[in-house]
């Protein structure tokens, strides 16, 4: 599971686009977000699940979403 950071992931909801040196970091929020990605893709191509969680997020939602996926997987092998 990764916890991003609305502002360094460029959160849907609440990210801003910062109007000093708004070049540099639009770079680097734009970057943040394909290291994201391609690190999503590396992970699943090893079989991993991968999980974000917005920093805005409820954490209790967030360790049930984190719980429904181990339970899930959990029945998934029992019914090998």
């Amino acid at each position: 599971m990764f916890v991003d950071g609305c502002f360094w992931h460029g959160c849907p909801e609440h990210a801003t686009w910062p109007k000093k040196n708004a070049e540099f970091w639009r770079d680097k929020i734009l970057t943040n977000r394909e290291r994201d990605d391609d690190t999503n893709a590396r992970l699943r191509a090893e079989g991993w699940e991968v999980i974000r969680v917005w920093s805005h997020e409820d954490a209790v939602d967030a360790a049930d979403r984190v719980e429904a996926l181990v339970r899930a997987r959990q029945s998934n092998q029992e019914s090998w």
